[in-house]
């Protein structure tokens, strides 16, 4: 009984990482296109980005332990850290380790985006990408509800929400309008139009 409690915890907690991986993703995407980025401010927008992030990685952390404490599996922690080592399906496991490294470097990152600069932080998260493909893959081929109904259709709303999301703010990036230029300060000097008659 005991562990068959883990083994469903284990279940359970994999697909609420996936659904939280899926939603900062999609906060990600979408929180600064407008007409969000209208209504929210960058730090609010961040923080929300951060905390569903780092939601996700506490329910990582609770598959990952509850898949060492099920006896069924037998995996270690060592296996939670070094890809392709669990003797439980070690590829789709792999992927899923490397998922879940990838996603704790991404949420270090977020403390550090004035160190590292704002250019390389966002680079930084193009692996959210990665993330994302990596844990879809890991769900489908290691998840043992992977097969029913329900869970086909969680992938396949997850996977059209984010490929819409990154058509948002691809669209959004596109429709945004150019920054007038600033009015020239009082007293500066100006290149008089030819053109233009002269006051006398």
């Amino acid at each position: 009984m005991k562990e068959q409690a883990f083994w469903f915890l284990a279940r359970a907690s994999g697909f609420t990482a996936y659904l939280l991986i899926t939603a900062s993703m999609i906060a990600g995407l979408v929180l600064k296109s407008r007409p969000f980025g209208a209504k929210l401010k960058a730090p609010i927008a961040l923080d929300v980005h951060r905390f569903i992030t780092t939601l996700a990685l506490a329910a990582i952390g609770v598959h990952g332990l509850t898949l060492v404490a099920d006896a069924t599996v037998q995996i270690t922690f060592g296996d939670l850290v070094i890809p392709f080592t669990a003797p439980y399906k070690p590829l789709w496991t792999g992927l899923g380790v490397i998922a879940a490294d990838l996603a704790v470097i991404v949420a270090v990152s977020f403390p550090l985006k004035k160190r590292i600069g704002g250019r390389n932080w966002r680079r930084l998260h193009w692996a959210t990408y990665s993330i994302f493909a990596l844990s879809t893959a890991h769900g489908l081929a290691a998840g043992t509800d992977s097969a029913q109904p329900w869970a086909i259709r969680v992938y396949l709303g997850a996977v059209g929400a984010v490929a819409f999301a990154t058509a948002w703010r691809a669209f959004a990036g596109q429709a945004r309008p150019a920054t007038p230029n600033p009015p020239a300060p009082k007293g500066a000097n100006h290149v008089q139009d030819p053109n233009r008659p002269v006051a006398v």
